[in-house]
């Protein structure tokens, strides 16, 4: 079993120096081999969040480009248990198809049981942003497609983040096969739909107090997918859960959930 987490962790906003040892604590006690973060904060001449939460939990942190502008970048990262071989840093469109200011990152890593491409992203976030999405998605889709193993042998590919949409959104359809996908004989099984059961899994939530003010209403926006084909049972979801749902010593973590899953190895 492997098991994989993808979380926004809200970069330097509301309470961050009280919320980075909440943070720390949820991911301990998930136990992930895997992690995908978005939001993730850079100083420019100080820390680096994703390597701090890897040299403390005993995970490699690969993060990816950094931007910085008042000395402070605004980033992904993927931290891993398990050897990088491989690190890949892409820029994502747009609509127009020319460069966004959004990005992913993607590694190959030496798992016990083989080769895993594993990817983190976040897309743009407004309500009316589904075009420049769906050209994100279709670019997420490419970057796996090559780069993968060999989808007839291989452990398949693992993309997650915080896409911005919802589970029907064009955007997420393209990813899920519900409609044709950017590259002909490669979809993605979304885990929640999978493994959730009745749960909404909704990762923006009204419960969480930083979104007492919030205009968007409860959604699920942050994703855990596999790639498709694979070979049988490999990379099936055996369990899905929302992580970093309640406070960690009297602080929430993040103002969005994490999600947390378990594949067949």
């Amino acid at each position: 079993m492997v098991r994989v987490m993808t979380w926004n962790l809200w970069w330097r906003f509301g309470p961050w120096q009280e919320r980075q040892p909440a943070i720390e604590a949820v991911i301990r006690a998930e136990q992930p081999d895997l992690i995908g973060l978005q939001e993730v904060f850079v100083e420019q001449d100080g820390i680096n969040q994703a390597e701090a939460l890897g040299r403390s939990l005993g995970m490699e942190a690969v993060v990816g480009e950094l931007r910085f502008r008042d000395g402070l970048a605004f980033t992904n990262a993927v931290l891993s248990r398990w050897p990088v071989e491989w690190t890949g840093r892409f820029t994502l469109p747009d609509a127009t198809g020319r460069p966004s200011h959004r990005q992913a990152v993607a590694v190959r890593v030496a798992a016990p049981f083989g080769t895993v491409l594993f990817v983190t992203a976040h897309l743009d976030w407004q309500f009316d942003a589904s075009a420049t999405r769906q050209a994100q998605a279709a670019e997420l889709s490419r970057i796996v497609a090559e780069h993968r193993p060999d989808p007839t042998t291989g452990f398949p590919a693992v993309l997650t983040g915080d896409l911005n949409a919802v589970p029907h959104a064009d955007e997420i359809r393209l990813l899920t096969g519900a409609r044709p996908p950017a590259v002909p004989g490669l979809t993605f099984t979304d885990a929640w739909e999978i493994a959730g059961g009745d749960r909404p899994g909704h990762t923006w939530n009204g419960a969480n107090p930083y979104l007492a003010d919030a205009t968007y209403p409860n959604r699920r926006l942050d994703y855990v997918l596999v790639s498709w084909p694979r070979p049988k049972p490999v990379g099936s979801v055996t369990s899905v859960q929302l992580a970093g749902t309640v406070p960690v010593d009297g602080v929430m973590p993040s103002d969005h959930y994490a999600v947390v899953a378990d594949l067949r190895t």
